[in-house]
């Protein structure tokens, strides 16, 4: 993920820990890549250098292995996207076959007005580059949360894009595995952008009648057989299903606090159609939505069948009444994710003494270059440095929960409130202050007032009912009011579900997987709540 980091200047703050010795590249033992030693992953050409042709500009995106730019072809002043996947961070054989079948499948894909275009494909001895078609309209939840009218029908269009998408790529051969909201971005600002399938880090070619057991995927995404670890390309269909699902009534179909939560409600395979707004949603939308989640991938919908389905088939007939409650809490979480922000940048603001001393040491020893900001490269080796064993999407998660101005750094604010994130927030003391700052009138609660006074602020988020959400979410004992236990156990509670790494999705899942059909059951677990984290 990004350019190889710079080793960290300076003194190490705090208690001193033994440097960890450096890690050694499998592929300097293994003959799979030194350097020097030419192609690692496009075997085919020479190699080159892509600065030659093109000119990198600002960074527009991030993913588990490379860095997305804005680049311009020099002959035609063209602009394009450029994903850069530095080769020092390819790790193990399956990461280099990863990146292998992802610029693979990208140049076997043929033209579609739904998918990205693959320009050019580079390899110089530290990174492999994609130029790749531009989207500039942003994701697709974000644009709908920005509409002032969203309705049923839009929910149609939206889904038949993504369905040609999947139906394209099972003609090629390609299985997706990641269909997430993420994964779509718009091509432009302009109101009738096409929208565009971006990633395909995970895709795989399939033949017919091939089975898969990798656990890959995002969590709320996968289909229950992935977790049986015994499918195909029907999980891509499940994926747009729960896409349909949250399109048209703001949440994901299966959800939990947990991992084993979220397991278990996708392999119970439950669907709530009787909360807000469901009532008002057209009873042939959720006939789709039914199909397109069935537990059974050989009674599953294929992608021509969803597409065959009369709520798309007759769009033009489906109501076009605002739902106004997708659009409400699509705001709740993204709201949601800015109050635990604002808590943390709270709490960094109030550290004192010998603690705030020793953070101001670290963030001295990370900032090698003495700008008052430190990049993600920075946190990550001087977390590697003072002997944190954090995974680089652990660390990525932490990054993105404290980087409050979304510039790409932190600032010396932020770093604390990253550290504070760290280590957990089991500091009573530190969630108090907190809590305090919310509990303007000292009554010991956190009321709809002071809730709105301390978010209006930030963001736009003025709306009394998506403030009224957030109290209702947070209120556990329904008394109208947040109590200190129940700010505390928001504040502990995992990520929001729409930031989750990919990786650290995968890693947990893999794990999980191998706990719940480790004695070759199929039946859903029961969880006690010792096991949940």
């Amino acid at each position: 993920m990004g350019n190889c980091c710079t080793a960290p200047g300076g003194a190490a703050a705090g208690p001193k820990h033994r440097k960890k010795p450096k890690r050694p590249n499998p592929y300097a033992q293994d003959g799979y890549y030194q350097p020097g030693s030419g192609n690692l992953i496009l075997k085919n050409q020479e190699l080159r250098n892509l600065r030659d042709e093109y000119g990198l500009g600002r960074e527009v995106g991030r993913g588990e292995f490379g860095i997305t730019y804005m680049c311009t072809h020099k002959a035609t002043q063209a602009v394009y996207a450029c994903k850069s996947i530095s080769k020092s961070k390819l790790r193990t054989p399956v990461d280099v076959e990863d990146v292998r079948r992802e610029v693979a499948i990208m140049q076997h894909m043929p033209s579609h007005p739904h998918i990205v275009t693959l320009r050019a494909a580079y390899e110089d001895e530290n990174a492999v580059h994609l130029v790749m078609e531009l989207c500039e309209g942003g994701e697709l939840f974000d644009r709908i949360i920005e509409r002032v009218h969203y309705t049923e029908r839009a929910a149609a269009g939206v889904t038949r894009t993504i369905v040609e998408v999947v139906q394209a790529c099972h003609k090629e051969g390609v299985m997706h595995r990641d269909l997430k909201p993420e994964n779509f971005l718009f091509a432009n600002k302009k109101e009738n952008s096409p929208l565009k399938a971006i990633d395909f880090g995970l895709s795989v070619f399939f033949k017919p009648g091939e089975r898969f057991s990798e656990i890959v995927g995002s969590p709320y995404y996968m289909a229950p057989e992935v977790l049986k670890r015994n499918y195909g390309p029907e999980v891509d269909v499940w994926s747009a299903g729960v896409i349909l699902y949250i399109l048209l009534c703001g949440v994901p179909p299966f959800w939990a606090e947990t991992e084993q939560g979220v397991a278990q409600a996708i392999l119970r395979g439950v669907l709530d159609f009787k909360r807000e707004p469901w009532p008002e949603v057209s009873d042939s939308a959720k006939s789709l939505v039914r199909h397109m989640l069935e537990p059974d991938p050989k009674l599953r919908y294929t992608a021509q069948q969803v597409l065959d389905h009369p709520w798309l088939l007759n769009a033009r007939k489906n109501p076009n009444v605002p739902l106004d409650a997708v659009r409400s809490k699509l705001k709740q979480f993204s709201a949601m994710n800015k109050l635990k922000k604002k808590a943390l940048q709270v709490i960094a603001e109030h550290l004192g003494g010998e603690e705030i001393e020793g953070l101001k040491e670290m963030f001295q020893m990370m900032d090698t270059d003495d700008r008052g900001a430190i990049t993600f490269e920075n946190l990550k080796a001087g977390l590697l440095r003072i002997g944190s064993h954090l995974t680089e999407a652990e660390v990525r998660l932490l990054m993105e929960a404290a980087d409050l101005d979304g510039n790409g750094t932190l600032d010396y604010g932020e770093f604390v409130a990253a550290t504070i994130h760290l280590q957990r927030l089991d500091n009573d003391e530190h969630l108090h202050k907190a809590f305090n700052f919310f509990d303007v009138d000292g009554s010991g609660y956190i009321e709809m007032d002071e809730l709105r006074e301390a978010l209006g602020q930030d963001m736009v988020v003025n709306e009394t009912d998506v403030i009224k959400d957030i109290l209702q979410e947070v209120d556990i004992d329904k008394d109208g009011r947040i109590s200190y236990e129940e700010f505390a156990a928001m504040m502990r509670r995992g990520t929001d579900w729409r930031k989750a790494s990919r990786q650290y999705s995968r890693d947990r899942f893999n794990s999980l997987s191998t706990r719940l059909f480790r004695d070759g059951s199929t039946n859903p677990p029961n969880f006690s709540k010792q096991n949940e984290r």
